[in-house]
C-alpha cells in the first residue's frame, strides 16, 4: 500500500481523489497495481496484474505540467539528464517514463518538451523472490557465485529478482553457510537500489556499494578501481561497451551477475555483444525466466568445462 501512496503524492488532488475512489472499490487493487498511465486529454489507465482499469477522468495539459514539475522538484534543469533518457526515478524507486517533443542537437537528445504522457511504474520489493534461483547462482563449495546471466523478455521480473539476489549474496545466507560478499552495483536507471539523495530506498544488503546515474560500462570501471568488489552487477546489459567492461571485470577475477532481454538462447545469440561473451564462455550459468509466472524458472544452462558448450540442466 505504501508504494502506491508514494506515487499518489505527485498527483493533483482531483486525480488523487479519483484514483482513491477506485482503490476503495476494489480491495485488492492496492497490491496489484503495476502502472498508472497519465496522458494529455485522455483518461487515466491503471494497469494491474490481470486487468486494466480505465477512469473516466480526463487529464488536462495543466495537470500534466503540474505533475511533471513536482516530479522534478520544481527544478527541471537538474533532472535534464534523466529526462533525456526518457524516464525519472523518484523516492521509493518508482520509475516514471515520459514522452513528448524530443529536442535534438548534433544527433543527441538534449531535452524533451511538451510532455504528453507519464507512465508511473510501481516499484515493489519482493523479499525472497529469488529463492528458486539460488541453487543455480551460488557455488557453495567455493563460497562464491557462478558468473550468471538472467534472461527474459520485459516484464517478467528480472530486476526484482536481481535485487533480491544482490541482497542475499551481500548479507550472506546462514542456512547454507554462505558468507556475504562485497558487491559493486551499477544502478544506471535507479531501479535496483533506488538511491534517493544518497540513500538506497530498497534493501540491497550490507556489503553493497552503489553507483547510479551513470552508464553501466563507466560505472563498472569506477567500482573496480575504487571499491574492490568481489562481485559486480548491473541490469539489462546489451551494448558493446557493457560487454567490454564485463570482460575486463571477469579477467580481473571479479564474479558477475547480470540480466538481459531475450526469450531463448537463439535470441540472445542474435545480440552481437552478448553472443561474444557467450562464445568466450564468460557466463557459467544462463537462467531463462518463465514468461507466464513471475519468479519461476523456464530453463537453465550450465557451461560444461570439458566441451565448453552450454548444457541444459533444467526445464520447467
Amino acid at each position: 500500500m505504501k508504494e502506491v501512496n508514494q506515487v499518489l503524492e505527485y498527483f493533483p488532488d482531483a486525480i488523487k481523489k479519483e484514483i482513491n475512489k477506485l482503490l476503495l472499490k476494489y480491495d485488492d487493487l492496492y497490491e496489484q497495481i503495476e502502472e498508472i498511465r497519465i496522458r494529455n486529454n485522455k483518461p487515466i489507465i491503471i494497469k494491474a496484474e490481470n486487468d486494466n482499469k480505465i477512469l473516466k477522468y480526463i487529464v488536462s495539459e495543466k495537470e500534466i505540467l503540474e505533475i511533471f514539475e513536482k516530479i522534478c522538484e520544481n527544478s527541471v534543469y537538474s533532472y535534464r539528464k534523466q529526462i533525456c533518457e526518457g524516464f525519472i526515478t523518484i523516492k521509493g524507486g518508482h520509475r516514471i517514463g515520459l514522452t513528448g517533443n524530443v529536442v535534438m542537437e548534433e544527433q543527441k537528445i538534449v531535452n524533451i518538451t511538451y510532455i504528453s504522457s507519464l507512465n508511473f511504474r510501481i516499484a515493489r520489493e519482493k523479499i525472497d523472490c529469488s529463492n528458486n534461483l539460488l541453487s543455480y547462482v551460488i557455488n557453495i563449495p567455493k563460497n562464491n557465485i557462478y558468473n550468471t546471466l538472467i534472461i527474459s523478455p520485459p516484464g517478467c521480473g528480472k530486476t526484482t529478482i536481481l535485487r533480491d539476489l544482490i541482497r542475499k549474496i551481500s548479507n550472506g545466507i546462514k542456512q547454507i553457510d554462505f558468507k556475504g560478499k562485497t558487491i559493486g552495483l551499477v544502478d544506471e536507471r535507479g531501479e535496483i537500489a533506488a538511491m534517493y539523495k544518497g540513500i538506497p530506498q530498497n534493501d540491497i544488503g550490507i556489503r553493497t556499494d552503489v553507483i547510479d546515474n551513470i552508464s553501466k560500462s563507466k560505472g563498472m570501471q569506477m567500482l573496480i578501481r575504487s571499491m574492490s568488489p568481489q562481485i559486480i552487477s548491473c541490469d539489462e546489459i546489451g551494448n558493446k561497451e557493457d560487454i567490454e567492461a564485463i570482460n575486463y571485470a571477469i579477467c580481473c577475477g571479479i564474479k558477475g551477475i547480470f540480466t538481459a532481454h531475450g526469450g531463448n538462447l537463439e535470441e540472445i545469440n542474435l545480440n552481437p555483444a552478448i553472443s561474444e561473451l557467450i562464445r568466450k564462455n564468460i557466463f557459467e550459468r544462463l537462467i531463462f525466466l518463465d514468461t507466464n509466472i513471475k519468479g519461476n524458472i523456464d530453463k537453465v544452462y550450465t557451461l560444461d568445462k570439458d566441451t565448453k558448450e552450454y548444457v541444459q540442466i533444467i526445464e520447467k
